[in-house]
């Protein structure tokens, strides 16, 4: 019989910063999440140097952005993700290789022992890293330039938007934005973006209340098989962490 509780993995939280070495980086654990986060906004130094980690495809992607802050951006993010996935690994950073979902999730080519996910915003980028369980990360820069009420009733669920609309008003826009992110971590972590209808699973999102995944729907089991975290990055912006229970683990309680 599966053990009624599950160990909830550490979420562990890093600062990005230029010249990362193996030795400064520590090993990624089985129950542990590694969290990365750091500005985005890369100096010529930086993005010639991490450019030099790209694949061709990399490269060419990166040229097919029209600005130069988009491609540098680009250049930066990858080049990091490939610094941190080749100490993880033991692996050149050069020499990873990427595959893609069909919705377009990266996962490593050959090496499948660990998974990842990143996000980036206005001037925010985040990388999450663990070992034999789907992850999802995001995050958004805290806007108030917009209807949320009228963004809710297209996305959210019911109860979300039930939620939301007893929330004092100077609340509603990080409330939004809480919810928003908790919702793309989870459907980022299953690889399937927004081809997943958000309005069939609710999130929490009342301020003061813990990051979770309250219903899923049709299989209401589903919901017990994730965690959801916040990220505390920064007060402009929001982020959050998704990640399924580790199927080892799991099996381990059967």
């Amino acid at each position: 019989m599966k053990a009624a509780l599950q160990p909830v993995p550490a979420v562990v939280m890093y600062q990005c910063h230029t010249g990362f070495a193996p030795a400064a980086i520590a090993p990624l654990r089985e129950r542990e999440i590694h969290v990365w986060h750091g500005s985005l906004q890369p100096s010529p130094a930086e993005v010639a140097g991490l450019a030099q980690l790209l694949s061709p495809d990399e490269l060419e992607r990166a040229d097919r952005f029209h600005f130069e802050k988009n491609r540098s951006e680009f250049i930066f993010a990858r080049g990091t993700l490939r610094t941190l996935l080749g100490s993880y690994l033991g692996v050149a950073p050069a020499d990873l290789r990427f595959a893609y979902s069909p919705h377009g999730k990266p996962s490593l080519d050959d090496r499948k022992t660990v998974d990842f996910n990143i996000s980036h915003t206005e001037g925010m980028v985040v990388f999450a890293f663990a070992r034999s369980r789907r992850i999802g990360v995001d995050v958004e820069k805290v806007r108030r330039d917009f209807d949320v009420e009228e963004i809710a009733e297209r996305f959210f669920s019911v109860a979300e938007r039930l939620a939301l609309r007893e929330i004092p008003e100077p609340q509603r826009y990080p409330a939004f934005f809480h919810c928003w992110t908790r919702k793309e971590a989870y459907i980022k972590a299953r690889g399937e973006g927004l081809s997943h209808p958000l309005h069939q699973f609710d999130v929490s999102l009342a301020p003061g209340k813990p990051a979770a995944l309250l219903g899923t729907r049709p299989d209401a089991e589903e919901a017990k098989r994730w965690s959801l975290w916040d990220l505390a990055i920064s007060p402009e912006h929001a982020a959050a962490l998704a990640a399924e229970e580790n199927p080892a683990t799991a099996a381990a309680g059967d």
